[in-house]
């Protein structure tokens, strides 16, 4: 069979063809055109972006100019984001602590209290566990971090101001910091001062020692669950034994200090962070598995859309060496006030 070929002048009447069928096109969609985002010109112009990410419009502020999602977009991203903040199945261990462990978010022997990827009113910022008195008020390197992070991150500039004098704080004793974060883990901060209020009774001296002698029974007579109990005795006999670098902590690497407590019964990897944050201190702290956190970039990077922890670790490249100090503004930007237990 013989094949068609195009003379010149049918390749003319081809191009002219396609020439109106282009100007048509731009005269139905001309508003449209018009209507593209300022920041997508600025990057197509300038020639050096070659792809216009999600996080890189939060980042240069087109978030609020960017279509909306799909419905069916929308559940995809949510879907992704419980895939990356460990949503999952309730081992059967935790099942005497609370009956809503099936909603909530499970970390390695914990959960973090009332936080729900999706729902606006239950996300929770994680509150400032701690020991007895402050011994650091205020770390040294705070201020030359708002400094830097308001130069260069447009939302914290409107952030950092916004929230005046207060400042992370710094707790000393580290076993009651852990302690008390197994008590608070899987229920409300008023449910875990309360807690924590009958243990402080039934153990005034609050040392590993005294958890020891007091034994489990007296601390499920405290208000605790049998699991909890056997993850604050497993703690103090950790601390008892010597099996912890205690004294080296400060001078230890983050991911040292992780890896050395993620080994204790019922401490996971949030809790693990949150012990750098509150008691260490550590200026460059990024807790990706705390839905607190993803949900305040979410908030505030992306006009509410579900964000992935692939896309919250992008947005927080540009906080670093001050992570911590970003990430305790985003728990601000949920909660104002910083919560004490």
């Amino acid at each position: 069979m013989a094949t068609a070929t195009k003379t010149p002048s049918k390749r003319a009447a081809s191009k002219t063809g396609a020439a109106a069928a282009v100007k048509s096109t731009r005269a139905r969609n001309g508003s449209a055109v018009q209507a593209a985002p300022a920041a997508a010109k600025v990057a197509a112009k300038a020639g050096g972006v070659a792809k216009n990410t999600p996080v890189k419009r939060a980042l240069n502020g087109a978030s609020a100019h960017a279509p909306k999602l799909a419905r069916g977009a929308k559940a995809s991203r949510a879907t992704r984001v419980k895939s990356h903040t460990g949503n999952g199945a309730v081992p059967a261990e935790l099942t005497d602590d609370v009956q809503e462990l099936a909603r909530d978010t499970l970390h390695e022997g914990e959960v973090v209290r009332k936080t729900r990827a999706l729902d606006d009113a239950e996300v929770a910022v994680p509150v400032q566990v701690g020991g007895l008195t402050p011994e650091v008020t205020r770390p040294d390197y705070w201020d030359k971090a708002c400094a830097d992070l308001v130069k260069r991150d447009r939302i914290l500039k409107k952030l950092i101001p916004k929230f005046g004098p207060v400042h992370l704080l710094s707790r000393g004793d580290p076993f009651v910091t852990l302690a008390r974060s197994v008590v608070g883990q899987q229920i409300s901060v008023a449910s875990a001062q309360a807690a924590w209020h009958r243990v402080e009774g039934a153990c005034p001296k609050l040392v590993p020692q005294q958890f020891v002698k007091l034994g489990q029974d007296k601390l499920m007579a405290c208000g605790l669950s049998k699991r909890k109990t056997e993850y604050i005795l497993d703690l103090a006999e950790h601390f008892v034994s010597g099996a912890l670098h205690v004294g080296k902590w400060t001078t230890m690497e983050d991911e040292a200090v992780i890896a050395e407590l993620t080994q204790i019964r019922g401490i996971g990897r949030w809790t693990a962070e949150m012990f750098l944050i509150f008691n260490l201190s550590r200026p460059d702290v990024l807790p990706l598995d705390d839905l607190g956190l993803i949900r305040a970039i979410s908030l505030n990077y992306f006009s509410g859309e579900p964000v992935t922890r692939s896309e919250a670790r992008e947005v927080a490249a540009n906080w670093e060496p001050w992570r911590t100090v970003a990430t305790w503004y985003m728990w601000r930007s949920l909660d104002p006030l910083p919560v004490d237990y």
